[in-house]
């Protein structure tokens, strides 16, 4: 069968460096850190005590009393999210076939917050059950989609992938599928996640995961630098609005790119740890080069999964050199993390975002916090050091590896009719 084509019509974004997509591009291009000492709770007796959190946005004034109530902070931020980017794409529900619109979304813990005070809670009382009648619904992760689809009244494919750090980009290649398929004409795709709490900063730091770099934040995300110490932990939230390309320009909208290759694979390696010479990575980098019929000189850009962690900053580099030969030389490598933290289960939805802008305004954003390249990474590769890279972005590609060893990566093209 023909498979059909599929394009971005609409974008939204709640992150640590911006509340809306333009803000976020905005942070992007200047540079910004959104890592900053944890509001979110007390921190002074963790060993990490800062995060990239969301910043100047009032819930409250966007949610009603009742509505707070059954949101974990992850769906909120889905909701949020996926308002801008359904407004961006011009979709209203009373124009469009609803059965063929889906909510594909991702989250790799989902409601933690919710989760941590139910608990507590629970732990400090003397055995009897006062469990809230929401506490199950707010939890679970596949709730955000659930919200997504009842507030716009879509019913078309809707869930959720779980797949750690990877789950947001594996919930836009199974939205891209399913479109090209014929079996939706629009999915909202993207991720929240919502992990900057006692449990979460608490757990990745007993892992030795996450930076101990108290009294610098701001450089405290420094991929591919020798003196990186662990990632950040981010929150917040991407949505991409997916939808088949005659059915986008029936409507007459905007589209930013077109995506054209979605690629999975695993480690098959360890729990945490990625495969030392980035086999899984490579792979899912050629699956994704395969499915879009690319070349890899057609590469222009990669938004690397980049986390400042000491073993996965070095696999992955070493994966793009084995796989792209000598054109990874040509090619404009960058990690946004450095300015937003890892979203987590979230990341591959805004640096999906991150990327297609790329494509969209031939600017490539900077990798902050490198002060000198680890040894052990060639350093002849692009790392867009400091300052946003404008060039020709032609097709560009997004990395997200997870716990577990899962791994996926999305590819996007200039749009051309």
């Amino acid at each position: 069968m023909k498979l059909r084509r599929v394009v971005v019509t609409g974008l939204g974004a709640l992150t640590p460096i911006g509340n809306t997509v333009p803000e976020f591009w905005n942070g992007l291009l200047n540079g910004v850190s959104g890592a900053a000492l944890i509001t979110r709770f007390d921190a002074s007796k963790f060993k990490t005590r800062f995060a990239c959190e969301i910043k100047n946005f009032d819930f409250k004034a966007y949610f009603d009393r009742k509505e707070i109530r059954k949101y974990d902070p992850y769906a909120q931020y889905a909701v949020i999210a996926t308002d801008e980017a359904i407004k961006d794409a011009g979709i209203d529900p009373e124009k469009v076939n609803v059965d063929r619109v889906g909510i594909i979304w991702g989250s790799g813990i989902g409601g933690l917050e919710t989760f941590l005070e139910a608990i507590s809670e629970y732990a400090k009382g003397d055995g009897t059950p006062r469990f809230s009648p929401f506490f199950i619904p707010k939890m679970i992760a596949d709730i955000a989609a659930g919200h997504i689809s009842i507030k716009y009244g879509f019913r078309g494919p809707n869930y959720t992938t779980t797949s750690a750090c990877a789950s947001a980009a594996n919930a836009l290649v199974d939205s891209f599928n399913l479109i090209r398929l014929g079996k939706a004409d629009i999915i909202v795709s993207g991720g929240s996640e919502a992990a900057v709490n006692a449990a979460g900063v608490g757990g990745f730091s007993a892992m030795h995961a996450i930076s101990e770099r108290n009294d610098d934040p701001a450089t405290a995300s420094r991929p591919f630098d020798k003196d990186r110490d662990g990632f950040v932990i981010g929150e917040g939230a991407g949505s991409i609005v997916l939808e088949e390309y005659e059915h986008a320009i029936a409507r007459g909208v905007k589209i930013y790119a077109e995506m054209v290759g979605g690629g999975l694979s695993a480690d098959a390696y360890h729990m945490t740890s990625p495969h030392p010479d980035g086999l899984g990575a490579m792979n899912v980098m050629r699956n994704t080069l395969e499915d879009a019929e690319l070349k890899p000189e057609d590469i222009d850009h990669i938004n690397t999964h980049g986390t400042s962690t000491p073993l996965g900053d070095v696999a992955e580099p070493k994966a793009i050199v084995k796989l792209f030969g000598e054109h990874a030389y040509k090619i404009s490598i960058n990690s946004t993390k450095s300015m937003t933290g890892h979203l987590l289960g979230a990341a591959g939805a805004i640096e999906a975002i991150a990327t297609i802008l790329a494509v969209k305004n031939d600017i490539v954003p900077p990798t902050i916090n490198v002060f000198n390249i680890d040894p052990e990474i060639d350093n002849k590769l692009d790392f867009t050091l400091n300052k946003p890279r404008e060039r020709k972005v032609n097709v560009a590609m997004s990395n997200t590896f997870g716990f577990g060893g899962h791994n996926a990566c999305v590819a996007f093209k200039k749009f051309s009719q």
